[in-house]
């Protein structure tokens, strides 16, 4: 159990060298924090825009009847 153990352990060290340290991944969480910041203003503008487009173009659609509804057959 102790050999895999350190076979384990010794075959992880390797995969610390992709990860970057604590102090650089600061600047990248910052980075990501005001990019979200700058989509929620845009897409709260953008969102009740969209809806207004979709709702004019589909609700013709969805409100003409069917043929089998139609008052002569």
């Amino acid at each position: 159990m102790l050999q895999l153990f350190f076979a384990v352990a010794f075959s992880a060290v390797p995969l610390t060298l992709y990860v970057p340290p604590i102090r650089s991944l600061n600047l990248f969480v910052e980075s990501v924090e005001q990019l979200l910041r700058q989509t929620t203003v845009y897409t709260l503008r953008v969102c009740p825009r969209l809806r207004l487009a979709f709702s004019r173009i589909f609700s013709p659609l969805f409100r003409s009847p069917s043929l089998s509804d139609s008052p002569n057959s």
